[in-house]
Parts: C-alpha cells; structure tokens; sequence
C-alpha cells in the first residue's frame, strides 16, 4: 500500500519519540500489505477498528497512541488522517 501524509506521522513521533519504533512497524507494514478488504486489515492488525467511508483506527504502541486513517483498497492507498494519545482520541468528534 501507499501512504500518503506520512509527515503527519513524522512530526507526531518528533514530539512522542517513545512512538517511533511502533510507528516505523506500522508503516513497513503497510507499505509491504496489499490489501483488498477489511478482513485483510484485521488479519494483520487485529485491534483494528473500522469507521465508515473506509476509515480504520489503529492501536499504536500498546494503545497509547491512536492512528485514524482511510484506505482506497482498490487504488492501493492509505491516507493518513489524525494520530494523537488516546485521551485525546476520546475527546475526537469522527
């Protein structure tokens, strides 16, 4: 997969360093991935969870961290939407 606004992640784990490593994980993940539907994101990251319009949020770094992105599974792309704390996840109007 493409991911596109990546330096979101980027300027995320300039300021959270402890996420860096899980974030890098995640990235090689989903570039290497070709996925094709939903049950292909859970097969791989079974605490996703999915939103409308394509939308799925993941758990970063054992659920300190929360990533909200939208695939075009058909375009092969994962637009990066939002990554905060998870305090600042429940606070967050999807």
């Amino acid at each position: 997969m493409k991911i596109f606004g990546k330096e979101l992640l980027e300027d995320f784990a300039a300021v959270h360093t402890n996420s860096v490593s899980a974030l890098d994980k995640w990235v090689a993940a989903v570039e290497a991935a070709q996925w094709r539907t939903p049950h292909d994101i859970k097969a791989m990251f079974r605490s996703a969870d999915f939103l409308a319009n394509n939308r799925v949020i993941f758990n970063i770094k054992g659920n300190h961290y929360r990533l909200v992105v939208r695939v075009r599974f058909q375009a092969g792309k994962v637009y990066v939407e939002w990554i905060g704390t998870h305090a600042q996840y429940d606070r967050l109007e999807l």
